[in-house]
């Protein structure tokens, strides 16, 4: 949260301000809790058939996020996803590099922003920081099944509208006769 309006809501509601504060740290820690565990480098290559070379770009990209411990487990999920994009046939030969992962991460990062907005604002002071730690875990999992049936019917529609944009007839040539009235004018 930037500093201005901290110091805005510190000057305006300062229980509130500390409720806020309390809710972040409380998130956050519970969040960060789950990610404690680590998986090292070497036994992600050999568990999801990995080259090392999509590790590192990944990681250049702020994909993943290994300490000297290796990859939490929300960099494993990750891995194990692409892993099963490459094993589709997603991969290199098609055009399909880890560059595609940044389309996503823009988009989420977006999503992200708004929803912590969001969740602090109607949150905050309305109950206590436990209840509203436990209301934001609970709605994780079905948060994530919204996300993937909106991305499917989503997909869906823009398919259809492809295909339609496609099928739609292009304007008739002008005959022969428009066509040397056109030039001539």
């Amino acid at each position: 949260m930037p500093l201005r309006v901290i110091k805005g809501m510190l000057d305006e509601d300062p229980d509130r301000a500390k409720a806020l504060v309390e809710l972040e740290d409380r998130i956050l820690e519970r969040a960060l809790a789950g990610e404690e565990r680590r998986t090292s480098v070497a036994e992600v290559k050999r568990l999801y058939e990995m080259p090392g070379e999509v590790l590192d770009r990944l990681e250049e990209l702020g994909i993943l996020n290994p300490n000297s411990r290796g990859y939490s487990p929300s960099d494993v999920r990750i891995v194990e996803a692409i892993s099963r994009f490459r094993a589709g046939g997603y991969d290199e030969r098609l055009g399909f590099t880890v560059y595609d992962t940044l389309r996503y991460k823009g988009a989420l990062e977006a999503l992200v922003k708004e929803e912590v907005e969001v969740l602090m604002e109607r949150l905050v002071g309305e109950m206590e920081t436990d209840d509203a730690v436990e209301l934001i875990e609970a709605g994780s999992e079905p948060l994530q099944e919204l996300i993937a049936a909106l991305h499917g019917k989503l997909l869906i529609a823009e398919l259809q509208l492809t295909r339609e944009r496609r099928a739609l007839p292009s304007p008739p040539a002008p005959s022969e006769g428009e066509g040397r009235r056109a030039a001539r004018r």
